[in-house]
């Protein structure tokens, strides 16, 4: 009689074979999305999730608020503020003054490496604080008030 693969405990397996990804491939920087677990292990997308949380907990991984799951790395250091907060010190580092026009979310959206609607919804945030001014569609957003350290933090 021909044993059955246990369904227990394949998402730990998924979660090994994706760590094994990680450490063969130093320039690693996101995990494959649950669609790409999906298809390459043929398992559901509860099986990928799990396998995730288990890299989560394992500090290997972590989510990406409107992107990909994340590596982390013990040597490297991430960026771990919000998008709102990231958006806005482009302000600052930038040295951009009352009134300058900033960059549209698509812009932004390729730097950060996050979708478009993702950054418009940060940028409505920001406008919602006063921080950025609306020029309507079609029209570019511009810096209304330069925030400072407590805005941000």
């Amino acid at each position: 009689m021909a044993q059955q693969a246990s369904p227990r405990g394949t998402f730990l397996k998924i979660a090994d074979a994706v760590k094994a990804r990680i450490e063969a491939d130093p320039h690693m920087t996101e995990l494959p999305s649950a669609a790409d677990l999906m298809r390459d292990y043929k398992i559901s997308r509860g099986v990928a999730l799990r396998a995730f949380g288990v890299l989560q907990r394992n500090g290997v991984a972590e989510p990406v608020p409107g992107g990909r799951w994340r590596v982390v790395r013990v040597d490297e250091r991430t960026d771990r503020r919000s998008l709102d907060e990231r958006i806005a010190a482009i302000i600052t580092d930038e040295g951009l003054e009352v009134g300058a026009a900033f960059p549209s979310a698509s812009v932004l959206a390729a730097r950060f490496g996050v979708s478009r609607p993702t950054v418009t919804k940060a940028l409505d945030r920001l406008e919602a604080a006063g921080v950025l001014a609306s020029g309507g569609q079609g029209k570019v957003r511009t810096v209304r008030a330069v925030p400072n350290r407590e805005e941000r933090s």
